[in-house]
């Protein structure tokens, strides 16, 4: 399957299809370990087509979305941004792995680290040297697959899920030598 995976930046006339990923990735992805209202709330404020084409047409913001061959939705996507830094992340010039998600059906596939290895050339050619990311503490698949990765845990933010504040760790790692897992 990952030979036939196309993975682009996304633009504006992407935000219809990202909108529903988002969510549905989003609801797959936490929907069982909260609260629906807290997820509907967090679906509304944060993943919204609106708030989805503002964070396109923000040059802070790089979306990549991932297909298989000639597939019309995509089965993942990630969301770098430029622009402010947590204050537990010490690297030079950092840049931001704000979201990383894949449709259930495409994690196993090898998708997740072919997406994660765009995102880091990504960065690397935009001159960043240290990728940043917010990982939910009871994520251990997410927390798992950025270990891999090489990744360390540098400090913890709070995530706010509806009404439900949550304990995000702060993970980092420097884009220098190997961007592979």
């Amino acid at each position: 399957m990952s030979s036939q995976v196309c993975i682009r930046v996304a633009t504006l006339a992407d935000a219809e299809v990202l909108v529903v990923l988002a969510e549905q990735t989003f609801r797959a992805t936490f929907g069982k370990d909260n609260v629906s209202e807290n997820i509907d709330a967090y679906v509304r404020d944060a993943l919204s087509l609106g708030g989805l084409l503002d964070e396109l047409a923000d040059d802070a913001n790089t979306f990549l979305l991932t297909f298989i061959g000639a597939a019309k939705q995509p089965v993942g996507y990630a969301k770098l941004r430029t622009g402010s830094t947590a204050p537990a992340v010490h690297g030079s010039a950092p840049i931001e792995l704000q979201r990383l998600y894949l449709d259930d059906g495409a994690i196993g596939h090898g998708i997740g680290a072919m997406l994660m290895g765009e995102c880091l050339e990504h960065a690397q050619s935009s001159g960043h040297q240290t990728v940043w990311l917010g990982v939910w503490e009871n994520n251990a698949r997410a927390l798992s697959f950025y270990r891999r990765w090489g990744f360390e845990v540098v400090g913890e933010h709070v995530f706010q899920l509806g009404a439900d504040s949550q304990r995000d760790l702060i993970m980092m790692r420097s884009i220098a030598g190997a961007l592979t897992e």
